[in-house]
């Protein structure tokens, strides 16, 4: 009897390996029939997915099959496999019966096939599940006016199940955006917490209206809906980000403190505003957004965030601005004196302090008092070795800007010291090493910056590189010294802010030194003085003229970059500017902007399409998405 026992126990586990065996060649086999399928090897997909449908019974697998049959045109074979499948069984699925349909249409058997569509529209089942799988089959074919004819009849079906959100999807494939809007818009009145999901679906739908036809009619079909159900606020909401995502902060300001009077509870999002409209040199916008919540009183609690943002704003329009008049500057150092005394001397007003003793200093001329309230923020309790390093930093700079080389070296030396294990160490690693080239010592500097091309910041790794390449190639044994010696003085006086005189040693030097390899840095800082001026085109003409007269050199494609910087931001000239990003992408694919450059690119070829670049993916492309393999149970 033990005997019988064992001899059982021993089948029995034989059957559970082979089982387990059998179960995991059918995994096995779905993941190369898979692997196939995103590959588009339909041959070899077709049959291992028909032997796992016939052994597993699951739709999922019968569906790639039918797919993979119609991608090779094999209709008749389709058919045959449908049609049999849906006679096995009692209540097809509508899916199923639109497969069909679809299958009929490509064989030219329209009339067949609209039969069969309506055929698989009545038969769905009175559920949810139900209508948006039919409904997304249609989709998936292209079959877009029976989609919305699904969702509709769906609306009427089942009680309360609007499907705008469906419908809206089906409507933006149609490019029938009136009903589009709509849809979102009835969603939106239903539930305002849709708003983010509205706001997505319409963000995705705006990057595919090249012609403008959605960004035209939004605006008009909400504020009709704004005027006639004022109650929605989220029709307001909804208005405001797309005055956002236009970039139009004086509308969406405007909005916003409409609505704000009506519900007290917008200071979070006119704060926010304040910063976008900052964060994209819209300061007069930003400027108001501040003034607006200054003027609720000290109680708000944003008052003390807009009171210190708003003479951050003030101190950008000036750095970043004409600064001919002094007494602007003097303003604004008074609106710092005021700010600080009134919110202490702290590590969150470390900024502040940052840029009061710069706006002193370098655009006031006032480097004692500068240096004055850089001690007093380095008196702060407590301060973090990066925090006081940041300050430190701020007045070896300034001691360069006042010509005292010897104790800016000092204080850069104390700021490395207490900050080896962060990025600010070779910040200042970099500010200590060009110290060093505009005083004249060019070994040691190009010694440290060669260093310093190892660091982990890529910026300062970069523009590392750059200097030591400069002096690298314009210093050595059968040149002099003294035409690097003028331009590195020249360099010195356009960070002590003083372009003029920058300019006028830059000209002198390509006078006297025509065909010196120093020509196209010559160039270079010309265009970024003139940039400094707001001299736009002038910095344009250096610039193209590096581009045109030095495409392999070094600095070209820092120009080309910049030139097209200039025509997108400042120039006006989409369109120019779209063509030089491109430029940098097919004449310098392995230039350090060409990520940045992409992706600005992208952008303008969206409002100005490029003919010769590749084409946007169809709608088939969007459909026919790989399946992953790994999603498989």
């Amino acid at each position: 009897m033990r005997y019988i026992t064992i001899l059982f126990i021993f089948i029995f586990a034989l059957q559970d390996v082979f089982g387990q065996q059998l179960q995991q060649q059918e995994k096995t086999d779905a993941q190369l029939a898979i692997t196939y399928y995103n590959s588009r090897d339909y041959e070899k997909a077709i049959p291992l997915l028909l032997s796992i449908y016939k052994k597993s019974s699951n739709n999922y697998y019968f569906r790639l099959y039918i797919n993979s049959l119609v991608q090779l045109d094999r209709f008749s074979e389709a058919e045959e496999s449908l049609t049999s499948e849906i006679k096995k069984r009692k209540n097809p699925s509508p899916e199923l019966v639109v497969y069909l349909g679809y299958v009929l249409d490509e064989q030219g058997r329209s009339e067949e096939a609209t039969i069969k569509y309506q055929d698989a529209i009545r038969s769905i089942p009175p559920n949810k599940g139900s209508y948006l799988v039919t409904a997304n089959t249609f989709l998936q074919w292209g079959k877009y006016d029976y989609t919305v004819e699904t969702y509709l009849k769906g609306r009427q079906e089942i009680p309360g199940e609007q499907f705008n959100y469906e419908l809206a999807r089906a409507y933006l494939y149609q490019r029938n955006y009136d009903n589009m809007l709509e849809e979102y818009l009835n969603l939106l009145r239903q539930d305002e917490k849709q708003l983010a999901r509205v706001q997505s679906s319409l963000s995705s739908a705006m990057r595919l209206d090249i012609d403008d036809g959605l960004r035209n009619q939004f605006r008009g079909q909400v504020l009709k809906r704004i005027q006639a159900d004022p109650n929605v606020i989220g029709y307001n909401r909804l208005l405001i980000w797309f005055f956002l995502q236009e970039k139009k902060f004086s509308s969406a300001l405007r909005q916003s403190i409409a609505l704000d009077k009506r519900t007290g509870k917008e200071d979070p999002q006119i704060a926010q505003l304040g910063q976008l409209a900052l964060n994209n040199k819209s300061y007069g916008d930003a400027q108001k957004a501040y003034e607006y919540l200054l003027a609720k009183g000290k109680e708000n609690p944003y008052y003390n965030q807009a009171f210190s943002q708003q003479v951050h704003v003030n101190y950008l329009q000036f750095i970043n601005g004409s600064k001919e008049d002094p007494g602007k500057g003097k303003e604004i150092a008074s609106q710092y004196d005021s700010v600080l005394n009134y919110l202490g001397y702290d590590v969150a007003s470390l900024n502040m302090i940052q840029e009061y003793a710069h706006l002193l200093a370098f655009y006031l001329n006032d480097s004692e008092k500068a240096i004055g309230v850089l001690q007093k923020g380095l008196e702060i309790p407590k301060l973090k070795p990066e925090h006081s390093g940041l300050l430190k930093t701020e007045m070896a700079d300034i001691y360069v800007y006042s010509g005292d080389q010897w104790e800016a070296t000092l204080v850069y030396s104390q700021v490395i010291d207490a900050n080896k294990m962060n990025t600010l160490g070779d910040e200042v690693k970099l500010k200590k090493a060009k110290l060093a080239y505009y005083m004249g010592n060019f070994s040691w500097a190009k010694a440290q910056l060669d260093v310093l091309k190892a660091s982990t910041s890529k910026l300062t790794a970069n523009d590392a590189l750059d200097l030591s390449l400069l002096i690298g190639n314009n210093l050595n044994m059968d040149t002099t010294a003294v035409p690097l010696t003028m331009f590195a003085k020249a360099d010195l006086l356009f960070f002590q802010n003083k372009p003029e005189e920058a300019m006028a040693i830059l000209n002198g030097l390509q006078e006297v030194y025509p065909y010196n390899s120093l020509v196209d840095d010559i160039l270079f800082r010309k265009a970024k003085i003139e940039i400094e001026r707001q001299e736009y085109e002038k910095a344009a003409a250096y610039l193209e003229q590096i581009v045109t007269d030095f495409s392999y050199d070094i600095l070209a494609d820092d120009a080309l970059f910049e030139l097209a910087g200039l025509f997108n931001y400042h120039l006006e000239e989409k369109e120019k500017a779209r063509d030089f990003y491109k430029k940098m992408l097919f004449d310098y694919p392995g230039s350090v902007f060409v990520d940045e450059s992409r992706t600005i690119y992208r952008e303008l070829r969206e409002i100005y399409p490029d003919e010769e670049i590749d084409q946007k993916p169809t709608e088939e492309d969007l459909f026919m998405q790989p399946v992953n393999p790994n999603e498989i149970n």
